[in-house]
């Protein structure tokens, strides 16, 4: 039971984190009554154009966040990206402040090196082989002895920043160099992976909430350095690899506790499926349930951290996103074609409306429905690319 917002028995949650994820978790959660409060390193994020209030500071410097929420003394702390001071949320934690899904999550899974040490050393699941190097020499010694291909990536970052294919030993110096440019820690360390022969990767979203734990429907997912650029859902998988992906799922996010939505991303390849990453938070690949599920990975997050039961997941038919993407860094842009993109059969269109455009940046997605996901997939792609960014 709780007030409505802004008065004085209003429940209140903190996003730390305002992209176009963070906007969908707003508005869910003022669907439900709750007074929301947008964080971020710059202004005029997506979340922040919705919320009740907005903060703009440093959320890697661990005093100001401090002095943040002390200040506005939420009765949730959301994490929604990975450049946050999760030592100082696991200090908040243990003075009485709650943490979604827990400070722990936030802390491993925020860190590479600390969400494939509990993956593969202490649960045992199967991963890539990997290994961690803190200078250039150390990477060139971690590449010979994983070999190459391998995949090289900063120990925190997001949506693909810094990751690359390293396919010779010519190669490790540029791979070092882009990787320090991509990450968000304060600090030159990075993983080094077995590059896994896959027959494809999905996302299986895995709610725990006051009902247990459920899972939605796999998402496939197609990405190019790292990101993602189309997902479609439901993916083909046979019962034998479903339940295989849903023992790994519910292994690691049991292990990680609390209540909320992860994002658990796998290889199906021949020998089985492989463990790669999750996410303690909706899932950029997960924006297709908005147009698949009767409850979105939104709505599903926003019930979950609530304390709210999710008795079932419906898929209601299968369905496709894919996103619009900049090509440059600029201040002044407008993005056109909306109205041949919306003329597409059961296609809806969400434009994030983030302040400026840089190189690879995703400004919108378009989110398409159909009797196949083949067909849901042309027409999300056909939507796509009608949309036209335009400079000024």
């Amino acid at each position: 039971m709780y007030g409505a917002p802004l008065s004085p028995k209003a429940r209140k949650l903190l996003l730390l984190g305002s992209g176009e994820l963070g906007k969908e978790v707003v508005i869910e959660a003022q669907r439900l009554g709750i007074e929301t409060i947008a964080v971020d390193r710059y202004a005029g994020a997506p979340a922040m154009q919705v919320a009740h209030r907005s903060h703009v500071i440093d959320m890697l410097d661990g005093e100001r966040l401090r002095r943040l929420i002390e200040e506005e003394k939420p009765d949730l702390i959301v994490p929604e990206i990975e450049a946050i001071a999760t030592e100082t949320l696991v200090e908040l934690e243990q003075e009485g402040f709650r943490v979604i899904p827990t400070a722990t999550a936030s802390r491993l899974t925020m860190d590479r090196e600390g969400i494939r040490r509990l993956a593969a050393e202490t649960l045992g699941l199967p991963t890539a082989r990997y290994a961690f190097a803190d200078s250039l020499d150390e990477l060139r010694e971690a590449v010979a002895a994983i070999g190459t291909p391998c995949v090289i990536k900063p120990i925190m970052s997001s949506s693909g920043k810094g990751q690359s294919v390293c396919r010779t030993p010519e190669g490790v110096e540029a791979s070092w160099n882009y990787a320090m440019e991509g990450g968000r820690a304060k600090k030159a360390r990075v993983i080094v992976e077995e590059f896994i022969h896959f027959d494809s990767e999905i996302t299986l979203l895995t709610v725990r909430s006051v009902s247990g734990t459920s899972y939605c429907q796999p998402i496939g997912h197609i990405q190019k350095d790292g990101d993602y650029i189309e997902s479609w859902q439901p993916h083909g998988m046979s019962e034998a690899q479903i339940a295989e992906a849903q023992h790994i799922a519910g292994t690691i996010t049991e292990a990680l506790g609390g209540y909320g939505i992860y994002g658990v991303e796998l290889f199906l390849t021949a020998k089985g499926v492989v463990f790669s990453e999750v996410s303690p938070r909706p899932h950029d690949t997960g924006m297709v349930t908005m147009a698949t599920q009767d409850l979105s990975e939104f709505a599903l997050h926003a019930r979950a951290i609530l304390g709210l039961p999710i008795p079932d997941i419906r898929l209601l038919t299968p369905g496709a996103s894919y996103t619009l993407k900049a090509d440059r860094e600029h201040a002044d842009y407008a993005i056109g074609g909306l109205e041949q993109a919306l003329s597409v059969p059961h296609t809806q269109v969400r434009i994030f409306g983030k302040p400026n455009t840089l190189a690879g940046r995703r400004m919108a997605v378009a989110l398409s429905s159909a009797g196949t996901v083949e067909e849901a997939r042309a027409r999300a792609k056909q939507a796509a690319e009608a949309l036209q960014l335009h400079y000024f």
